[in-house]
């Protein structure tokens, strides 16, 4: 047996096709659903799975630059412990992207913890800033969710839920940078 996550997700897929599908009761037809949106599902991860490196790499990248945005327009001030974790957060991040071979996993921890870091700041700002800060916080908000919302309708373009070709994000693929220019 090959322990490759690639090589294992064709062999579900194709035991799903071959063996498991043509065994489910055709008149249950909430089983047979379920069973083409596994594959379909599979399917999907399968594609992903390629790109799924570069895309932690990028997300983590993104998270880097909103929060040195977040704390450039003074958000991250109205808490210095908050503003001292997401600085702390930005640099460990952006050590982690120079390494070479930084694993999957500790890019992932990475993103989530500024994630929620740069959570704070936002919170926080629109909670006790300005009138002005509160309007820079929302735009750069805005901004980054506008990059994030293209990217995840990337990976499930596949699925078929962008009828209308015109208004589909580009590959995501091409919205990401290579692997190299992390």
């Amino acid at each position: 047996m090959d322990i490759r996550p690639d090589i294992q997700i064709q062999s579900m897929i194709k035991a799903m096709v071959d063996v498991v599908l043509p065994a489910v009761d055709p008149h249950h037809k909430m089983a047979q659903e379920q069973a083409r949106l596994i594959i379909g599902t599979l399917q999907l991860v399968a594609k992903r799975l390629p790109v799924a490196y570069r895309y932690d790499c990028d997300e983590l990248r993104r998270y880097i630059g909103l929060a040195a945005a977040l704390v450039g327009c003074g958000a991250a001030a109205v808490d210095q412990e908050l503003k001292a974790d997401v600085e702390r957060l930005t640099t460990a991040g952006t050590r982690l992207l120079e390494r070479p071979c930084a694993e999957p996993v500790e890019l992932e921890r990475a993103a989530f913890e500024l994630r929620a870091a740069v959570s704070q700041v936002v919170q926080a700002a629109c909670t006790t800033g300005s009138p002005t800060l509160r309007q820079a916080v929302r735009r750069l908000v805005l901004d980054a969710a506008k990059v994030e919302l293209d990217r995840e309708r990337a990976l499930v373009v596949d699925m078929g839920f962008e009828t209308d070709p015109s208004k589909r994000p580009p590959p995501i693929e091409q919205q990401l940078p290579p692997a190299a220019m992390r």
